[in-house]
Parts: structure tokens; C-alpha cells; sequence
């Protein structure tokens, strides 16, 4: 695979996709979102970015620089989906939506992840052993527990990215394309899947920024209102694409997925993982998919803020890559309380999320992570 090149090398797609939508100077520091609060003293701080766009794509609100550019890695997953289902290779598998659920996934490797995953591959007549994404021992505290007790050794069906896999090998299959080199760079099935992704963000391949994903995958940058577009593509893909002929082709594959992460929140992610939460606490008015290095997308649906409300995008970045997996978290649950999808009974719901906590030998508390910021609209900063 050719080296990534660097963001400066990426050309411009559309005017909107590189257009600065606010004053907020390139060379200053991202804002402070969160502090660590133990004893009454502030123990670290996380900056950070947070933009929200309608699904006509502008940018609406924001905290931050709407177009830091980041790395999509794990949010792309339900985007690079569509190629499988365009493909034909969703229909003549007879994909369910458990098993598409789980392909979008970023799963914590529970039984039920894998249970599903081995019966696409047994329907399909395709070895899970082809799997490239390397062993993975899950990340769901029971069942690692249970596995270590067990003696059963990390495989790859428990790796967080196995569905990811499964659906280039499942398109492979499908397409008569050689399995064993499915992941490889110019593998026909990731060609497709880079087609796709640069389609549904609005350029072409040959412009795309493209890395390599911990999991062996391509990933690529964009600007993080662009991941905010998307996402709102995601939420409505008939508005969202009703002038854009080129990505309507896409809608009904789209809104398969959607619905079926948000039918089974559960094999998106699992116990704990904030993408399920979310989604279980407000069933059909959100689909959200986290990335590493603290990234998160989240596609509001129509209705989500209140009656009547189209739908949107958002997308956070943490810049330090929440490393404890907590100010994302707390940053994704008060950006959204900001933006009216959650309420104060939904925020007492979820309020270990919204302020994680950590806690001694003896269970009480010895810090808590505190969100402090706020979503302006756009323009008060133009």
C-alpha cells in the first residue's frame, strides 16, 4: 500500500467540503470541553471540537474548528457497508438486519457478536479463518473474564472490527474475487468500498487522504464537519441527497443500515459502549458509530430535537484521542443535551456517561469528569 499522503495534499471536492465556515484561527489551541475534577482541584483538561450541521450540509453550530481534519476511523464502517449493499451481495446472502448491525459494528466481542458472525459465515460457505483483523480479545469485562477463565485463546471473530472484515470477504465472495488477500490495498473489494466512501462524502477516490486502520483497513481524513455531513446523511439520505443525484443512488442502502443499527443497537457496539446506549435511550431518533482517537458521528433523525425538526449531523473530537475512553463520552451526551435530543430525565439516565466517575477501593467517588462548554451557532462566529 502507498504511503498516506499528507492533508495538505488533498484536493478540494466541493466548494462547501473545504470552505472555512468559521473564524476560529487554524494556528490556536482546539477549547478546553472537559476537566478532571478530584478533590476539588482541576487534574487534567481535554480540548477538543464539536460541530453540527442540517442535512442540507451547513454548518449549524459549533464549539472549535469545524474543519480540524481527522482520520474517520471506525465511523466509516456503516458508509463502507453500502458497497456490500449495492453490490447484490446483502440480497443474495439474505443479510438480516442483526447481521448488517454487526458488520457496522465496532462490537465488544460478547457471544452474541460472534454468534452472529458465525452464521453469516457458515450461510455463506466462507472460512471466519480468512479473517485478517488479527486476534482479539473482547473488550466486554464479563466475557473476557469468562473467556481468560476458560483458557480460550484471543481469535479474530472477537476482534471489535471481525464484522468490518466480514463484509469485504462477504463482497469478495459474492463478486468471485479472490479471499485470501480481501483486505490488501488494490483487493477489487476494497476499491469498491473507497468508491463508495468517496462518493458518499462528495469527491472521488484519487482525492481521498488515505491511512492504514489498527485493524489493517484503509481509513481516510476529512474535515470533521464533513463527518457531521455524513452523519446526517445517514440520519435522512432521501433529504440529505434530494439535489445530489450521484449519492440518492445510495439512499435506500443507507436507510437499510441505519435501521438496522438502530433496531439492534446491542451489536453496534455492547454492554457499556456508548453507541448502544445512546441508541437503546432514544430508540428510532438517533444512530450514532464512535471512532478511535476520539472521534464520534452521530445522525440525528428527523424529529430528534423536537416536532417538526429536520434531521442533522454532529460530529466530536477529542484532540488528545481520550486515551480513557471518557471525555468523548461526556462531551457526546452534553453536546446533545444542548441540542435538545436529550432531556433531564434522559441526562439523570445517563449520568455516568455524562459525568464518568472514578472511584476508590472502598466505591466512593475520587473524581469526576465534568463537560464545560458551549455549542454556538455558527453565526454568531461568521
Amino acid at each position: 500500500m502507498p504511503e498516506p499522503r499528507p492533508a495538505t495534499s488533498r484536493k478540494p471536492a466541493t466548494a462547501r467540503s473545504t470552505r472555512r465556515t468559521s473564524k476560529y484561527p487554524r494556528n490556536a489551541a482546539a477549547p478546553v470541553l472537559v476537566e478532571v475534577q478530584r478533590a476539588g482541584i482541576v487534574e487534567s483538561r481535554h480540548r477538543g471540537h464539536v460541530v453540527q450541521v442540517g442535512v442540507n450540509g451547513d454548518v449549524e453550530s459549533v464549539v472549535g474548528d469545524p474543519e480540524v481534519e481527522v482520520t474517520l476511523r471506525s465511523t466509516v464502517k456503516p458508509f463502507a457497508l453500502v458497497a456490500l449493499i449495492e453490490s447484490g451481495a446483502a440480497d443474495d446472502l439474505q443479510l438480516s438486519r442483526e447481521e448488517l448491525a454487526v458488520m457496522a459494528a465496532s462490537h465488544t466481542g460478547e457471544d452474541r457478536h460472534v454468534r452472529t458472525l458465525q452464521g453469516v459465515f457458515r450461510r455463506a460457505g466462507v472460512s471466519q479463518s480468512l479473517l485478517s483483523c488479527g486476534p482479539g480479545v473482547p473488550s466486554d469485562r464479563t466475557t473476557a473474564a469468562r473467556l481468560a477463565r476458560d483458557g480460550e485463546e484471543p481469535g479474530p471473530m472477537r476482534h471489535q472490527c471481525s464484522g468490518f472484515h466480514a463484509a469485504s470477504l462477504l463482497l469478495a465472495r459474492f463478486a468471485e474475487w479472490s479471499l485470501e488477500d480481501y483486505a490488501d490495498f488494490d483487493h477489487p473489494s476494497q476499491r469498491a468500498i473507497r468508491e463508495t466512501v468517496a462518493r458518499l462524502f462528495g469527491t472521488t477516490p484519487q482525492a481521498l487522504v488515505v491511512g492504514v486502520d489498527d485493524c489493517g483497513l484503509a481509513t481516510y481524513a476529512f474535515p470533521l464537519s464533513d463527518v457531521a455531513r455524513a452523519f446526517a446523511l445517514l440520519a435522512d439520505p432521501v433529504a440529505a441527497t434530494a439535489d445530489d443525484a450521484e449519492r440518492a443512488r445510495s439512499a435506500g442502502a443507507l436507510t437499510r443500515i441505519r435501521d438496522a443499527m438502530m433496531a439492534f443497537p446491542d451489536l453496534v457496539g455492547g454492554n457499556e459502549a456508548l453507541d448502544t446506549t445512546l441508541m437503546k435511550r432514544r430508540p428510532g431518533a438517533l444512530v450514532s458509530k464512535g471512532g478511535a482517537e476520539g472521534l464520534r458521528g452521530i445522525g440525528l433523525l428527523p424529529g430528534a430535537r423536537g416536532a417538526g425538526r429536520p434531521a442533522a449531523g454532529v460530529a466530536v473530537r477529542i484532540e488528545d484521542g481520550d486515551g480513557f475512553a471518557r471525555s468523548n463520552r461526556a462531551v457526546t451526551v452534553e453536546a446533545l443535551a444542548q441540542l435538545d435530543v436529550l432531556s433531564a430525565r434522559d441526562l439523570q439516565a445517563l449520568s455516568l456517561q455524562h459525568h464518568p466517575l472514578s472511584r476508590g477501593p472502598d466505591g466512593a467517588v475520587a473524581a469526576q469528569v465534568v463537560p464545560d462548554f458551549q455549542l454556538a451557532p455558527i453565526s454568531e462566529l461568521a
